[in-house]
């Protein structure tokens, strides 16, 4: 049976090289991959980049009302797909997310997503949290903090001061940065962690 596998970590764990891999480990086999990339994320506009310098167009840009099978389908029938690799997964919808699960388990076609678990406050995504739930497989990909402890918080910087507000989503790259911190680099730099309702 094929599977939906979440693999998250934070950024700068090497997500975006470990997909482009995986999905050039199967088209080297033959296989027809479809990479997937949500719409909001626009820092390579209609490509996949990694920050070791390796890019690849992506077949689907989804759109946050856009049904996952059906984008699918416009670019190829599921039938013909072997494997789906889905980069930035947690902007994905939960909807979205829903019918990822559906595909892997009704079509048998391996579904990979590869994201952020949580956002610069510490809370998760809408998608993220419905891939913890539902996904068969969920695996951390690990990275470093500067201090050289295990990272698993994203610090967001704007003009060289981490905030510990805003909104939810601003691209890397687009007036903003993000740092990749351990849980004491996080209290330090930004400040005490807060549940969403806080």
């Amino acid at each position: 049976m094929a599977k939906l596998y979440f693999r998250y970590g934070a950024m700068n764990s090497s997500k975006t090289a470990l997909l482009l891999t995986a999905a050039y480990n199967y088209e080297e086999r033959d296989q027809h991959a479809v990479i997937v990339k949500p719409g909001i994320d626009t820092k390579a506009g209609e490509s996949v980049s990694s920050r070791i310098g390796v890019e690849r167009p992506v077949d689907v840009v989804l759109g946050a009302e856009d049904s996952l099978i059906e984008a699918l389908e416009r670019h190829s029938p599921l039938a013909g797909i072997n494997a789906i690799f889905i980069d930035e997964a947690q902007f994905m919808t939960p909807a979205q997310v829903d019918e990822a699960f559906v595909i892997a388990v009704r079509h048998g076609v391996p579904v990979l997503c590869y994201g952020l678990r949580g956002d610069f406050m510490t809370h998760s995504f809408p998608g993220s949290l419905r891939l913890l739930e539902i996904s068969h497989s969920i695996e951390e990909l690990k990275t470093i903090c500067r201090c050289g402890s295990k990272a698993i918080f994203n610090g967001r910087v704007i003009d060289g001061e981490f905030v510990s507000r805003g909104v939810q989503v601003a691209i890397d790259g687009q007036e903003t940065a993000y740092e990749s911190l351990c849980g004491r680099c996080y209290l330090d730099k930004v400040g005490d962690v807060r549940s969403a309702g806080a």
